[in-house]
């Protein structure tokens, strides 16, 4: 095999609690990650020294490179220099809460493993992913989890979303250490996996219940992402919620002409918009 192409997915977070700070500095949380079709496509190719093309101003030295990071971590793993062309059409928008960074990470080293037939196990290939960053294992496997710890220990769930989810990312950049930074850890009243066993089809339900607890600070710093939330709220959405740390906000619709209606304001706002078809 000589090239390999991955799609590369993003997700959202169904809630998001920080429950306590560790002592290695991280925090304990639980959140449930949600996959979505969207993705970007990573193509690798093998070649005679690593070289990396983007539709998008990520270059081979960007610092946050998780793509160069992933490859220089498994040659350290391996001792196998990978002399490689990657190319990645980037469509999930950068720093935007829906793990694109970390999809792009988890899959590039799926397809090294695969294209020089490096054998390297589950287990070693998740324990490579949390060295890069605590979503990264999830993308490995992207299916829908339960989360807990710094959100690398997964339980795979049953759950399958049965509206459309409208997905808005006005392309405000949210500065995660500046989330953690002000948040305050607390437990919650009720886990977020009991709340969707119990209620697993009550969205309205869900918008009572689940909350994400870096909404609030983001809000308060962000006038537009307030106004965004708002929007959602008075076009009809089921249950509406910020993904990640921000700024990406998204809304489970059960009324399609509510849908139709949201999606034209927010494409009018020259936002990108994204809709999630039910599987």
């Amino acid at each position: 095999m000589e090239e390999i192409s991955y799609k590369s997915f993003a997700k959202i977070n169904i809630g998001l609690n920080v429950i306590s700070k560790r002592a290695d500095g991280y925090h304990n949380l639980e959140t449930i990650f949600y996959p979505l079709k969207l993705h970007d496509t990573l193509t690798i190719k093998k070649s005679d020294k690593l070289r990396f093309y983007s539709n998008t101003e990520i270059t081979i030295s960007t610092e946050d490179n998780l793509i160069i990071k992933a490859i220089k971590l498994l040659e350290n793993f391996t001792k196998v220099k990978f002399n490689v062309n990657i190319s990645l059409n980037k469509v999930i928008p950068i720093g935007a809460g829906l793990g694109g960074g970390s999809s792009n990470a988890a899959f590039t080293l799926k397809a090294l493993n695969e294209l020089f037939d490096l054998k390297i196990s589950n287990q070693n290939l998740i324990k490579l992913a949390l060295m890069l960053g605590s979503d990264v294992p999830l993308f490995l496997f992207p299916l829908p989890a339960y989360a807990e710890s710094r959100g690398e220990i997964l339980y795979k769930i049953q759950l399958n979303i049965k509206s459309p989810i409208l997905i808005v990312n006005p392309g405000i950049h949210i500065s995660t250490k500046l989330a953690f930074s002000r948040i305050k850890p607390h437990k919650p009243e009720q886990n977020i996996k009991e709340i969707i066993e119990t209620y697993p089809s009550n969205y309205k339900k869900w918008n009572e219940l689940i909350t994400n607890d870096f909404e609030k600070i983001i809000l308060e710093e962000y006038a537009e992402l307030k106004e965004i939330k708002n929007h959602f709220l008075e076009f009809g959405s089921d249950f509406c919620l910020m993904t990640g740390t921000g700024s990406t906000f998204y809304g489970i619709f059960t009324n399609p002409l509510k849908l139709e209606q949201a999606e034209k304001f927010f494409i009018n706002k020259n936002y990108f918009v994204y809709i999630e078809t039910p599987n």
